[in-house]
């Protein structure tokens, strides 16, 4: 066993640095920013990688090495015959996702991704896959399409080759899925047609290499760890992170359609009991029947690995980092994971923020300026502001009269409800106390969500000369407008205007640099100033 540590310890290390990669959760839907294509690769690589360490998968390490040495007649064959094996699960799992987007088309997959039926089943499916890997049951596909399959694989050719890995792809299946779901759900948020076949490729390179390295040397095999209880604790481990990960599927149809089922509060409660349940599990304090014991030493007594040990305090310390967020508190490091703001009933940072800003508005009516007081009204029964200390209109044209009466500038944020960056962006730039003073003194604000499902009067839907498509909710509106402003439909995007709504600078969308943000609304509120010297107003 000892020669396996340095490989062991690998894995763990490989581990932490693709979760810490994926800083925006394991499953990110709506109105999520577009990735760009090498990130979508290394995004198929990362749930590759987390998915080939799954117990059905490594297990078939040496059964799948050991077939090819044994049918190989020469080195330079076996070598030949990895290389086979290797290329035909790239191309099994890259040829499912080009037909993937040759049914739908990008487009279309990142229409289902903001969808509440979509969002509702890949909740119900993270479900089951948690389950699954807490022990419950297996997810295994029909025998007989396997034994067909491998039936086929015995052939001594190159075909025989390309069915023994489509072998293995299907016997896999019941670990592979759950990555598969996850890998499905970040290449629907890629808007250039390439992006599911390029995510694909990433992860089924991440699945091919172990094995053709341990074809290339077999000595390898010796130094690994037959599959067992360390394996079975990493997916029950994975079990309790697809749960938590689940609540952010529901949480995003929950926002949209306002039912106030997953409100903040709730939402981290169930992440507290869930990451703590996983330290305690970690610790050995909670067993599944599957389980093996803790290993004993010398004197019969269990003990804890300092590997699972370090884990666990890693589990319990973000079960502690949560717990403030019941209060209000940002909890910036999860923000993007997290319900809006506006869902928490009692927000003890928000009221603070904003009694702040009440007492330094008051102070500034005592030394003689005029304040002119412009009310939002539409849709302020459902929405309201998520930058503390700064009130926002949610309809532009609404947003537009205010500004000619103040004669502000209008920053538009483009936002959506299961907009995980937008959330990041807001806790991170725009509620900080310099940008929110700003926004609140020299702008309005409008948010714009583009993921809104309330329903627009009759008198105001209409078929969009953008795409011809029936714009019949607000999202929609917004979505519409957003792509003829900005030609763009990624959220967040903050584009600044006039109080005509012409446009005075394009912003971008997340950029976690606040001095920039505070230089970009310095210019604009400078080149405001120029137009209206004597404006001085604020919105309250």
């Amino acid at each position: 066993m000892k020669s396996f540590l340095p490989i062991r310890r690998f894995l763990v290390i490989a581990l932490i640095l693709l979760l810490g990669m994926h800083h925006e959760a394991f499953a990110q839907t709506g109105a999520a920013p577009v990735h760009g294509l090498g990130e979508t690769f290394l995004q198929g690589l990362k749930w590759g990688f987390f998915a080939v360490i799954q117990p059905c998968l490594y297990a078939m390490f040496p059964v799948t090495v050991t077939f090819f040495l044994k049918r190989s007649q020469s080195r330079a064959q076996g070598i030949r015959n990895a290389i086979i094996y290797s290329l035909s699960i790239v191309t099994i799992f890259t040829v499912f996702a080009f037909f993937l987007t040759l049914i739908f088309g990008s487009d279309t997959l990142y229409q289902i991704s903001t969808s509440a039926p979509f969002n509702i089943f890949v909740f119900v499916l993270f479900m089951i896959f948690g389950i699954s890997f807490l022990g419950a049951f297996e997810i295994t596909l029909p025998s007989s399409w396997t034994n067909k399959v491998d039936s086929k694989a015995s052939a001594n050719s190159i075909s025989g080759i390309f069915f023994m890995a489509l072998t293995l792809v299907l016997v896999s299946f019941s670990c592979t899925a759950a990555f598969i779901g996850n890998l499905l759900v970040d290449v629907t948020q890629q808007k250039a047609r390439m992006g599911p076949v390029v995510g694909f490729l990433g992860f089924s390179i991440a699945i091919a290499l172990p094995f053709a390295l341990f074809a290339f040397f077999p000595g390898m095999l010796n130094k690994i760890a037959k599959s067992g209880g360390w394996l079975n604790t990493l997916k029950v481990s994975f079990g309790f992170i697809e749960i938590a990960m689940a609540l952010k599927f529901l949480s995003n149809v929950d926002l949209a359609y306002h039912w106030r089922i997953l409100d903040r509060e709730v939402y981290l409660s169930l992440w507290i009991i869930i990451a703590g349940l996983l330290g305690f599990y970690l610790l050995g304090k909670i067993k599944f029947s599957h389980d093996d014991h803790l290993p004993v030493n010398d004197y019969g007594h269990p003990y804890l690995t300092v590997t699972r040990l370090f884990f666990a305090i890693l589990a319990l310390a973000f079960t502690v980092y949560m717990i403030p967020g019941l209060w209000g508190a940002p909890l910036n490091a999860i923000s993007g994971w997290l319900p809006e703001n506006k869902t928490q009933d009692f927000n003890l940072e928000k009221l603070i923020r904003n009694i702040q800003l009440t007492n330094s508005d008051s102070g500034s009516d005592a030394s003689g300026t005029h304040t002119i007081v412009v009310t939002p009204k539409k849709y302020t029964d459902i929405l309201s502001s998520e930058i503390s200390g700064v009130q926002t209109f949610f309809d532009f044209d609404e947003a537009v009269a205010a500004a000619k009466i103040m004669h502000k500038p209008i920053m538009i944020d483009f936002t959506g409800h299961s907009c995980a960056n937008c959330r990041k962006m807001e806790a991170e730039v725009l509620s900080t106390p310099q940008v929110s003073r700003k926004l609140h003194d020299d702008f309005v604000v409008a948010s714009l969500y583009v993921d809104e499902k309330k329903e627009l009067p009759d008198n105001e839907k209409y078929t969009s000369k953008f795409d011809q498509s029936y714009i019949d909710n607000v999202g929609a509106k917004n979505l519409d407008f957003e792509a003829v402003i900005a030609n763009s439909n990624a959220q967040p995007l903050y584009i600044f205007t006039d109080e005509t709504g012409k446009i005075i600078q394009n912003a971008g969308g997340y950029n976690p640099d606040k001095q920039r943000f505070l230089d970009i609304l310095t210019k604009v509120a400078a080149v405001n100033s120029q137009r209206f010297p004597s404006s001085a107003a604020v919105i309250k």
